[in-house]
């Protein structure tokens, strides 16, 4: 335990009798100094003292208000379902408890259906809170441009020409639609095996668009509790609207928009609730404004019929595995700033690579790159590409086997 440090001694002035009286001056002098020296160092205590003071009553004021916090009640958060003659009707989130309770007088006459309020532990209406947009959907926007465009996408010409009509044109020249008269298609769903570049395509019009971007996967939207995957979309399309011009892109869209079923598990039923929200937001009362819609999946054949018809996605693009043609574009993308021996032929490695997608590629000229590496090359060889070849092969009859062993 620290203690404060000792006053300094009080001067006391003795005087011999036998001193002449100049002696007798010169020690009340010395007396004097040494009285003012001590009244210097006093003050300085007492400012210190005061300053100190001052800091130990903003600690205490401090621990006083985190006091009162820790025990003030916890409030919980509900939503205002319908206004009764009888009371308020509140559903608590997270268990979805309704309960009928009552609001204070002050409170009664601003609240309304669909307001976000907290109530204690009486399920007493105490607030009215902001109705604020959910975290995840705000986190959900994409504020950096990935560094993809459309130049680095090979073999899916078309596609892109088709992706570049539904979802950019009408955001930059709205006016050329309304010139001929007819509405932008409402929505671009791309469809085809894994790795052909879907995502990539979305990566592009993220980059190469000046709209606001929204990405998720359609895995988010699969929550644990009844109603917050249909809020996340409502939120979600909310979000846009205010950031319009905007694209939301949904990847994995199967996951939420699968084929409905006769199950009557709650997980099931949750999956169909957000779904219908989804359709709800895709093709409602309200006009969406200037927000365009994408979607990717791998699995075309789960989704429902009921989100592919026109008006939810006019525009459904299969985005095929690349032919000779486009393979060897890929291929020039992924080496072009690769250190390539002289007299390598890329079109004539792209021709042996029937059945690989994008992604597949781009893996192959990676691992060239590595047997060039591991020989202390600095140059990638025609050898160093067939032997890169035959290594995802190899890898493919492996993942061949472990599949036939699993079914």
């Amino acid at each position: 335990m620290s203690h404060s440090p000792s006053l300094p001694d009080r001067p006391r002035l003795e005087l011999d009798p036998e001193m002449s009286e100049t002696e007798r001056l010169e020690a009340i002098r010395q007396h004097y100094r040494r009285i003012l020296q001590v009244n210097d160092e006093l003050e300085d205590r007492l400012d210190d003292a005061q300053d100190r003071r001052g800091e130990l009553k903003s600690d205490v004021d401090g621990l006083k208000r985190e006091n009162e916090v820790l025990k003030t009640t916890s409030l919980y958060i509900a939503s205002v379902e319908e206004i009764t003659d009888d009371g308020v009707v509140i559903k608590q989130h997270g268990n979805n408890q309704e309960v009928l309770t009552q609001a204070s007088t002050t409170l009664e006459s601003d609240l309304r259906p669909g307001d976000r309020v907290a109530n204690n532990d009486s399920f007493a209406v105490q607030q009215v809170l902001d109705d604020e947009t959910d975290s995840r959907a705000q986190a959900m926007e994409v504020t950096e441009s990935p560094d993809v465009t459309y130049d680095d996408i090979g073999g899916i010409d078309d596609q892109i020409r088709e992706v570049r009509e539904a979802v950019e044109d009408p955001l930059e020249d709205p006016e050329q639609f309304e010139a001929v008269g007819v509405d932008p298609p409402s929505g671009v769903l791309l469809h085809g095996p894994p790795g052909t570049g879907k995502t990539m395509l979305a990566k592009a019009v993220a980059n190469e668009s000046d709209a606001t971007f929204i990405k998720m996967a359609g895995s988010e939207l699969v929550r644990k509790f009844i109603g917050e995957g249909a809020r996340l979309v409502r939120d979600l399309f909310e979000l846009a609207g205010e950031r319009e011009p905007a694209v939301i892109f949904i990847d994995e869209i199967d996951a939420v928009a699968a084929k409905r079923t006769d199950s009557k598990t709650s997980g099931d039923a949750e999956v169909q609730r957000t779904m219908m929200q989804l359709l709800s937001e895709m093709d409602g009362f309200d006009d969406r404004g200037e927000v365009r819609i994408m979607a990717a999946t791998n699995r075309f054949d789960m989704l429902d019929e009921a989100i592919l018809r026109p008006g939810r996605f006019d525009r459904l693009i299969e985005v095929p595995e690349p032919n000779a043609e486009g393979r060897a574009r890929i291929l020039e993308i992924h080496t072009q700033d690769m250190n390539v021996a002289e007299g390598t032929d890329v079109s004539e490695v792209a021709a042996d690579l029937e059945g690989y997608s994008g992604a597949d590629i781009a893996s192959l000229a990676t691992e060239a790159g590595m047997f060039a590496i591991r020989d202390g090359r600095t140059e990638v060889t025609q050898a160093d590409f067939e032997q890169a070849r035959e290594k995802l092969q190899d890898a493919e009859k492996t993942e061949e086997q472990v599949i036939n062993y699993q079914y």
